[in-house]
């Protein structure tokens, strides 16, 4: 086989390569193109074309263009106003640059024109059926070919050119075209061909399925936006409202502005739907539009921003309450926390005291002093646990619940929660409520918390939970046990005046139309209401009857509007009436087996008088006064012990054979409970069986052991405050509770003098007014004692 080589002027091409036996149309603008294909047309109008790596380059080099080219033939070219020429060529043989030269102005090329090979004819004739029926099937899915030509086109015996045809009309990048020119043997071109169309193919098919899904989507839109158009116009002309539409709209503009997590605006979305596709007026979609009101109206994403001033939070407090110091110095450090750490760990604090000591009031006064929203759930009577998690869809008439509730009414992520009277909560059949606070009162759990109603995850972790009780013992265990609990004491006297003068008298004379001139109260008519006319803790039954005085007042200022009233002591008995309660005092004088006790219930302390009496008998211990078991337990005690060191109090060893013993607590209507009047038992008996007065002016509270060991015991403030108020100036106290004399207000520790004893001796010495003078056993007696046992 002859080598042919040619030198001809050679064309770089931008993204386009041109195959033998194809015509192609192009314009030439560059100066150097111009000038070779001049040189072409002026010799035998043969050009050799080859594409270049950079379509960008501007002066293309040797190294910028493809070796690989095509020689063609210049079969018309036309000159252009803007002096570029329009050239329509024809593709004639591959070849290969040899050779590159520069000549004046433009490039020449010395070009190795590559033969035509032949391949096996059974081989070839198959391939090229083949790639003849994949490319009428590439050309009908294809936009941009014309069927009857291309077919037309590829009718042709020559492997070679149908190849080259094909590779011509191909809509492939420039790379691959590249490859196909440069594949000299026509079986393996075609081969080539045949992958590419395959995969062509396959896009095309893909292409076209979903231009036609997208399509019918188009129209069924379509379809449905032009209906809707039509049947709001239909609604219109009838002078309609197409409320269904509208709903669905506002619905779905609200589910979007709650800004609800992703999940669960996917749920509230997937609701909707459901919701358009039901009739209106079913039931079931009465029951998803609940659904979705609420899912909108809890708060996802708001929150009040938090003011964690500690001089503004502690000038709040003082203004809403008097006193209560460790309880606001607790809080402050609270918001101090706060104040430092972004994100602290949550805190349950529980307000545990008896009833109108400011529980309810102190969480109002922290919600306003870290200025958040404030919301309150009382729990008591609650015993369905439904209460707290709410109902599911599935019942008519479901709700969420309580908790949810008060999210929704707070309107906030971080309101301040109170839980109010949680002692209170009760349980049946229907469950246990206070297993379902337990995780909401968990930090750990809280921000997951799922309410049966809802069905999604709601985040508490934000909330600020405030609980009130009036006793924990109530409280379950493992509740307690999330819980900070802080303690309210009842007020004493001298603050239940303070509080009546700065806020319940303004409030009493504002609230029942009266002014400063028409009514006036002195100190001491404060004290006697106190004093005569309430027996609490807190200060409720206080107003109560400052309340009273009040409207009494303004029936005669509504006579007479110049009334002027100065109230004293002698006017409260004149608008209250006969004094309701005496105050608690201690005995006259000194009397035998007469002690005073100190005690605590659940609106403060009292004193508590014990009396013991002998009479004839055979050694009963009578107990009355409606005496619970821990406390008739703790007299049996008294009296063993006692018995166990008679002798050693000037009793006689065998008193129990001789006489009964009699002990009464009067005020019998009352139940009395609990371990701390054992020493108090114990001094009154030793004074009965002895013989020696106790004195009026001690008053005790302890625990005490079988061998007269003294034991700590609770509500030390409230008896000190009771024996205050009573008059009584020497308490004896267990010395394990030295630590709650912390908590006494100053006032009254100045007045009070208060013995720390460990053992009964201690108390006896204190207690009684005179020495316990111990009996001398004789020998004979011992002997006698013996014989008697001996003989019995």
């Amino acid at each position: 086989m002859v080598e042919v080589y040619e030198t001809l002027p050679i064309v770089p091409l931008r993204d386009v390569v041109v195959f033998p036996h194809m015509m192609m149309p192009f314009v030439i603008g560059r100066p150097s193109s111009i000038r070779a294909l001049e040189h072409a047309l002026g010799k035998d109008k043969r050009i050799f074309l080859a594409a270049q790596h950079d379509a960008s380059t501007d002066d293309p080099q040797a190294e910028d263009i493809f070796t690989m080219g095509c020689v063609a033939n210049v079969v018309q070219s036309l000159k252009l106003p803007d002096s570029n020429i329009k050239v329509l060529v024809e593709g004639v043989e591959r070849a290969r640059v040899i050779e590159w030269k520069d000549d004046k102005g433009f490039s020449r090329v010395v070009v190795k024109v590559l033969q035509r090979q032949k391949d096996a004819a059974g081989d070839v004739e198959q391939t090229m059926t083949k790639v003849v029926t994949l490319f009428e099937q590439y050309v009908k899915l294809s936009n941009n070919l014309h069927y009857d030509a291309m077919i037309a086109a590829v009718r042709v015996d020559d492997p070679g050119k149908l190849a080259d045809t094909i590779s011509a009309h191909l809509l492939v990048g420039i790379d691959e075209k590249q490859n196909l020119l440069e594949i000299v043997s026509p079986l393996e071109r075609l081969n080539r061909i045949a992958g590419i169309l395959e995969a062509e193919v396959d896009k095309l098919q893909v292409d076209r399925r979903i231009q036609s899904r997208v399509k019918k989507q188009m129209e069924k839109a379509q379809k449905e936006y032009y209906l809707n158009e039509k049947m709001k116009a239909i609604q219109k002309e009838l002078g309609r409202k197409d409320d269904k539409g509208n709903e669905a709209e506002d619905l779905k503009k609200k589910i979007e502005q709650a800004r609800m997590p992703k999940d669960i605006e996917e749920k509230a979305v997937q609701e909707l739907k459901r919701l358009e596709a039901m009739p209106p007026m079913s039931a079931e979609a009465t029951v998803s539009r609940n659904y979705l009101d609420w899912l909108i109206a809890v708060p996802w994403h708001k929150k009040t921003k938090e003011n964690r001033d500690l001089k503004n939070a502690e000038l709040v407090l003082n203004e809403d309450h008097y006193g209560l110091d460790k309880i606001k110095d607790r809080i402050l450090e609270f918001l101090a926390v706060r104040a430092l750490v972004k994100k602290p760990k949550a805190t349950i604090l529980t307000f545990v005291g008896p009833p109108g000591v400011g529980k309810t009031s102190l969480a109002k006064s922290i919600a306003r002093a870290m200025n958040r929203k404030f919301v309150r759930l009382s729990l008591g009577g609650v015993r369905d646990e439904a209460e707290i998690r709410g109902h599911r869809r599935t019942y008519i008439g479901a709700f969420p619940g309580q908790i949810i509730q008060m999210m929704k009414k707070a309107t906030t992520m971080n309101p301040v929660f109170l839980l109010d009277e949680i002692d209170k909560m009760s349980m049946d059949f229907r469950g246990d409520p206070s297993a379902a606070l337990l995780e909401v009162l968990d930090p750990e759990q809280n921000n997951t918390f799922a309410d049966h109603y809802l069905d999604v995850e709601y985040d508490l972790s934000h909330v600020m939970f405030i609980c009130t009780a009036n006793v924990l013992h109530t409280i379950p265990q493992a509740l307690r046990d999330r819980m900070e609990v802080l303690q309210l004491a009842g007020y004493t006297e001298q603050e239940k005046t303070e509080i009546a003068k700065r806020f319940l008298v303004s409030k009493a004379v504002e609230g029942s139309g009266l002014t400063d001139k028409n009514i006036t109260f002195a100190d001491e008519a404060l004290q006697s209401v106190i004093q005569r006319y309430t027996r609490e803790a807190g200060v409720r039954n206080l107003e109560r009857e400052i309340n009273s005085i009040c409207r009494k007042v303004a029936r005669k200022v509504v006579v007479d509007k110049d009334t002027s009233e100065v109230i004293t002591a002698e006017k409260v008995t004149e608008y209250l009436g006969v004094p309701r309660y005496r105050p608690s005092v201690a005995e006259e004088q000194n009397e035998i087996g007469v002690t005073t006790g100190l005690a605590w219930t659940e609106v403060g302390g009292e004193i508590l008088v014990t009396e013991c009496t002998l009479m004839p008998g055979r050694g009963r211990l009578i107990l009355t006064g409606k005496l619970g078991d821990v406390m008739q337990e703790s007299a049996q005690a008294a009296m063993s012990y006692v018995r166990s060191r008679a002798e050693e109090f000037g009793i006689a060893k065998d008193f129990n054979r001789k006489v009964d013993v009699h002990v009464h607590i009067p005020e019998g209507a009352i139940p009395k409970d609990g371990p701390s009047a054992g020493i108090t038992l114990a001094t009154a008996l030793i004074s009965a069986l002895a013989r020696i007065p106790a004195r009026r002016d001690v008053a005790m509270t302890g625990e005490i052991t079988l061998r007269g060991k003294v034991l700590p015991i609770g509500g030390v403030k409230e008896k000190l405050l009771a024996a205050h108020r009573a008059g009584v100036k020497t308490i004896l106290v267990p010395k394990d509770n030295e630590k709650d004399l912390a908590d006494i207000p100053k006032n009254v520790l100045d007045v009070l003098n208060i013995h720390l004893v460990s053992h009964m001796d201690e108390v006896l010495k204190v207690a009684l007014d005179g020495p316990l003078t111990p009996l001398t056993p004789t020998p004979d007696a011992d002997i006698d004692e013996s014989a008697d046992a001996i003989t019995h």
